[in-house]
């Protein structure tokens, strides 16, 4: 036990029969708290923030980013969409912190409130990664009566063999959080349990990797983190193929300009895109 100015610490931990003791000063709690936190996370409810751009029209567009990024990374989207008259809500959720369906009921429900506090009649989501895993688990559960369309960049609708491989990697969980071991392809995929999507929706995936490492992992084309297949979703009405990696797709001029034209028209403005019997 280690005497300070503040007192002393003491914390036991005894999960196998064996008790070990774990003495801090104050200044390293900080280290208690990161092993602890995890086994009270369950218990609490995500802690989301909502950033709201209101524009005259009554379309709306809700930007939900993916594991380990921020509502910052949709920025540059941000941007396009309001300059193009949409009202647009940015909605920032602890990706790392939460399970799925406790990260899709607190995120997407807040985005849609904000939506219709504003006035908006037509509400649209442009999601990049596990962001459209937000959205696809929210409306297997409810519906969204306003809902116009969706466009999902790089999505792992079919899980991603990097969590297959990496999910036992030390430190992989800690950095990632319990919503990353949802998102393989394995029993234990939420993707693969969610079915076809019921509502226009358009997918653009990446055909470039800055990642040689974990494009091991998956089938070719693929973005570095997800495949084409994968992003692939039964029910989707169009799919766009486009030269960029999983980090910065959302950053990409043309996947902006073809996100805005697929929200505006339900097209894309590139020849090679491919269409599909779907909702519509």
């Amino acid at each position: 036990m280690v005497q300070t100015d503040a007192g002393s610490i003491t914390l036991e931990i005894d999960k196998t029969g064996l008790t070990g003791m774990c003495t801090l000063k104050i200044r390293f709690v900080a280290l208690c708290v990161a092993v602890l936190l995890p086994f009270s996370l369950a218990a609490q409810t995500p802690d989301v923030h909502v950033d709201v751009e209101p524009s005259q029209t009554n379309e709306c567009v809700i930007l939900l980013h993916g594991l380990a990024r921020t509502a910052s990374s949709m920025n540059a989207l941000g941007v396009a969409l309001h300059q193009q008259g949409f009202t647009v809500v940015k909605v920032d959720y602890p990706s790392r912190k939460h399970r799925v369906e406790a990260l899709s009921e607190s995120a997407v429900s807040a985005g849609v409130a904000s939506c219709k506090e504003h006035g908006s009649q037509s509400i649209n989501f442009v999601t990049h990664s596990m962001g459209g895993i937000l959205v696809r688990d929210y409306l297997s559960r409810q519906s969204i009566a306003e809902l116009s369309r969706v466009v999902m960049l790089a999505p792992p609708n079919h899980g991603s063999a990097v969590v297959d491989n990496l999910k036992d990697v030390p430190g992989v969980l800690w950095l990632n959080g319990p919503a990353f071991l949802q998102l393989g392809t394995d029993k234990e995929s939420l993707p693969l349990s969610l079915g076809r999507i019921e509502v226009d929706t358009a997918i653009i995936a990446g055909t470039e990797s800055i990642n040689l490492f974990l494009s091991n992992y998956l089938e070719n084309p693929d973005d570095g983190k997800v495949s084409v297949e994968s992003a692939r979703l039964e029910g989707m009405c169009a799919m766009l193929l486009v030269p960029v990696s999983h980090p910065y797709i959302m950053q990409d001029e043309s996947v902006i300009e073809q996100t805005i034209a697929y929200l505006q028209t339900g097209r894309f403005t590139i020849e090679s895109a491919e269409y599909l019997d779907c909702v519509e």
